[in-house]
């Protein structure tokens, strides 16, 4: 579904990543993990095209999509959820999804991504009025989350989606997680909570320094000592 094969990304004369490739297979939980300034939310970046590579390729559903505007790759279902969360904070809940369906505005099923979303975030229905600057940290991350869904993803990009929250909220996202990809969402993870990520993953990528250094199954990744002295707190 989605290639990303050798490519370089600079940042002026900083080299943020080196000829890094992943691949995610449809169906699949990827997750992407590494120290902050690895290079993981560039990698996201260059894939929604929010920047271009200096080198390399990525394919999404067969074709070439370097150099592509973000708009255009969101309504072919290649869909980011951006760090820290950046709802519309003096919108409504409501009015945040509906900018999220922004592509089919004439679309009989923007109604039905509606209810799937408050069928998916019930705290979500009981705010619908409220605005969304007031709401909690967890609760901005389910309107992000659902706003991504508006856009009816194949492929759902998460950027660092627990970052921030309480532990409890924290296993109640990736239960969220789960759920959007039971529905048959495909999804990329970046998170910093390695652990929780590795559990829930098919597949992972290790990125250090820009560069791609390890990769294996969610468990096989969980079972090497680099990982788990690195990234699990493991001795």
């Amino acid at each position: 579904m989605l290639e990303v094969k050798d490519i370089t990304v600079r940042y002026g004369g900083i080299t943020a990543l080196r000829q890094a490739s992943l691949e995610v297979a449809q169906g699949e939980i990827v997750t992407l993990i590494g120290a902050n300034g690895a290079g993981k939310s560039t990698m996201l970046a260059a894939i929604m095209g929010q920047v271009r590579p200096a080198s390399g390729n990525i394919s999404y559903q067969g074709g070439d999509i370097v150099g592509q505007k973000p708009h255009r790759l969101s309504r072919r279902g290649l869909v980011l959820v951006p760090e820290g969360r950046k709802v519309f904070a003096n919108l409504s809940v409501h009015e945040n999804l509906l900018l999220g369906g922004y592509a089919f505005p004439m679309d009989d099923k923007l109604d039905d991504g509606l209810d799937m979303v408050y069928d998916l975030f019930p705290r979500l229905a009981q705010r619908r009025k409220q605005i969304a600057g007031t709401l909690s940290g967890g609760e901005q991350q389910m309107l992000a989350l659902g706003r991504g869904l508006m856009s009816r993803p194949q492929l759902m990009m998460l950027d660092e989606p627990s970052l921030g929250l309480a532990p409890l909220l924290v296993m109640e996202v990736f239960n969220i997680i789960r759920r959007i990809h039971d529905q048959g969402v495909t999804v990329l993870l970046i998170e910093q909570n390695a652990a929780a990520a590795l559990q829930i993953a098919h597949r992972g990528y290790v990125l250090e320094t820009g560069r791609v250094v390890l990769s294996g199954s969610g468990r096989e990744l969980m079972a090497d000592g680099r990982v788990q002295r690195a990234y699990l707190g493991m001795e």
